[in-house]
């Protein structure tokens, strides 16, 4: 089965509306600020916080715990990033080298030398491939892109690239579609 990256969103009627609470394993994330089930959550912090940490816990904890699966999509990375993300995963066996439909994760990448189109279409990627594990093989499912300020970026250099005017506040005229 193949999902195209451009398609409609799911009418808010086929939405699951029932708040349930996803319990992340990490006691100090669980008590102070509980993830939602199918909500969205925005980790923020400067350079050597632990931001990769708290990730990498997480797909752990999806992975181990729940026999989820996590999609990572990296928007404008730097390869070495890109590496380093990979080699921890393939430590912690979150990765299976050996039988690679084992893996418990998904990597997509479109580093910082890619040209704006296919740096946006990362995020786009990652999004469609955590539909079909959500959808196509009924799996518990993390997002994560890093970096949405990047992947909106790549949008506004291609949309400046098409010669269509920004809009009022500087956003690319294409955000809403």
């Amino acid at each position: 089965t193949t999902f195209p990256i451009h398609r409609p969103a799911p009418a808010f009627t086929q939405l699951d509306t029932k708040l349930s609470i996803f319990e992340t394993g990490i006691k100090v994330v669980d008590l102070l600020a509980p993830y939602r089930r199918g909500g969205k959550i925005g980790l923020f912090g400067g350079a050597g916080v632990g931001k990769t940490v708290l990730i990498m816990e997480l797909i752990n904890n999806i992975a181990k715990a729940h026999g989820g699966v996590s999609v990572f999509g990296g928007v404008g990375e730097r390869t070495r990033e890109g590496n380093d993300l990979y080699m921890e995963m393939k430590e912690s066996k979150v990765i299976n080298e050996q039988k690679i439909s084992e893996s418990k994760v998904a990597l997509v990448y479109g580093q910082m030398n890619e040209p704006p189109g296919a740096r946006m279409r990362v995020g786009l990627t990652a999004l469609t491939m955590a539909e079909y594990f959500r959808d196509i093989n009924k799996q518990d499912v993390l997002l994560f892109i890093d970096n949405i300020f990047r992947f909106v970026q790549a949008g506004s250099e291609v949309s400046a690239l098409l010669g269509r005017m920004p809009s009022a506040v500087g956003y690319q005229p294409t955000l809403s579609t």
